[in-house]
């Protein structure tokens, strides 16, 4: 009956993308998560054991189903998705890829799983390098979007054969659900019980958009780990980007998004190089991810950036000067594709004293500061955000003590990453006047 389901809903299809080319509504992205390298290079957190799910990292999905789990930050009655194979090196295959609301665990609300089409065709192959757009999903249960504000979309999707090295978000802190290898096909199904395993990273998808009111708009929060938000709640949505949201819909509803383009030990002047063969737990750098993970999305009338602590750290070794030139560089890259941007900085928290070893160095805390400074006076945002003031301790120059504990695992915490405490403090310092709706910036009617 299931398939029966989704498979009904493909003769919707022309209906769908007539719909969602209408005059009163436009795409808008509700949910990304950037993709950084190929798995397992990445800076997981409380990530399961997973030898189960995938035996062999080089030989990555074998004939089997995932059921990602994400939470769209804006809701619309079509949905668009992007899957990726940025960083493969072999051509994936996607078929039997369905769409529909967790109803809790790997399970779905009865009824509301909806097949996905690309070019109205039931199977796309990705070549490596490469991402693709879905055809418009209508969403049968989001007839009054507003009711769907914190639910959970379940996208399910099947590797046929071997995918290769799987090109993956490593920091999801979402619990999704994976089959047995060689367990074939099982997305249409709307139970639990074809996904024994779990994970706390996403896989091959990377965005979703929704058809949305011509008033709706999206705001990129773009940086590293403390947007991605390392030591926040598993599975509660509380990292900066999450709280800015909950602030913004008291007062503008289902017409904005908030969406995270950070990634977990990301740097704005390095790496040099990035690639496939010669991947960085960081992902590549923020200019060489900023045309897939920022302009080619739709909608966005704002990014907050919030990154350099990596550049500065061990594993960075960069100087400031280097870093603003590359921060420089990204702002006027924004600015010349989409003029009507609002490019907001943020100050970057402090590390010192961290446990971390990259991290807690006086020299990186000097580099940090002139960093700082130069968000802070140099006149390059149209807005500043200052998370190091609503972060520090004067006393100790670190993180406020309540900040520091763990609220990802417990623990003591690594006084480099705030923790939920913290991140609520990020969020409630933001002010909202920085982001009065303005025009957004739309993508072209068809992605294909």
């Amino acid at each position: 009956m299931q398939s029966l389901t989704c498979l009904v809903a493909a003769s919707l299809l022309v209906a769908s993308l007539q719909g969602a080319s209408a005059k009163d509504e436009n795409w808008v992205v509700s949910w990304t998560g950037s993709v950084q390298g190929p798995y397992p290079v990445g800076n997981p957190s409380a990530q399961p054991d997973q030898k189960f799910a995938f035996p062999d990292p080089a030989a990555g999905a074998r004939d089997q189903t995932f059921r990602l789990i994400v939470r769209p930050d804006l809701w619309g009655r079509q949905a668009r998705l992007r899957f990726s194979n940025a960083f493969g090196t072999k051509p994936v295959t996607f078929d039997g890829v369905c769409a529909g609301l967790q109803l809790g665990s790997a399970a779905l609300l009865r009824g509301s799983n909806r097949l996905v089409t690309f070019g109205g065709k039931m199977s796309i192959t990705v070549p490596p390098g490469t991402s693709v757009w879905s055809d418009a999903v209508t969403l049968p249960f989001a007839g009054q979007p507003d009711n769907l504000a914190g639910r959970k979309l379940a996208v399910s999707f099947h590797i046929a054969g071997e995918s290769g090295p799987m090109t993956w978000h490593a920091k999801a802190l979402t619990t999704s659900y994976v089959t047995a290898p060689g367990a074939g096909s099982k997305g249409t199904l709307e139970d639990e019980a074809a996904f024994p395993y779990t994970t706390a990273s996403w896989f091959f998808l990377d965005a979703i958009e929704m058809t949305a009111p011509t008033d709706a708009f999206a705001i990129m929060a773009f940086g590293d780990s403390i947007t991605d938000g390392t030591a926040s709640t598993m599975n509660g949505d509380d990292r900066w980007p999450n709280v800015l949201s909950r602030r913004l819909k008291a007062i503008h509803g289902n017409k904005v998004a908030v969406v995270n383009g950070g990634i977990g030990g990301n740097q704005i002047a390095g790496p040099a190089e990035y690639g496939a063969s010669k991947p960085f737990a960081g992902g590549p750098a923020s200019g060489q991810r900023l045309d897939r993970d920022v302009l080619t999305l739709s909608g966005i009338s704002s990014l907050i950036w919030l990154e350099g602590i990596n550049d500065f750290g061990k594993n960075g070794n960069a100087e400031s000067d280097k870093v603003i030139a590359a921060m420089k560089e990204g702002v006027a890259r924004l600015r010349a594709k989409w003029p009507n941007v609002r490019v907001i900085g943020a100050t970057v928290t402090t590390a010192l004293g961290s446990s971390s070893a990259a991290h807690g160095f006086a020299e990186q805390d000097t580099k940090r500061k002139a960093l700082n400074d130069f968000i802070r006076t140099s006149g390059t945002f149209d807005g500043v955000i200052d998370f190091d003031k609503a972060t520090l301790d004067p006393q100790s120059g670190g993180l406020k003590p309540e900040f520091v504990p763990d609220s990802t695992t417990g623990g003591a915490g690594d006084k480099l990453h705030p923790n939920r405490t913290g991140y609520l403090a990020m969020g409630q310092a933001i002010d909202l006047d920085l982001f009065k709706p303005v025009r957004a910036n739309r993508s072209a009617k068809s992605k294909q």
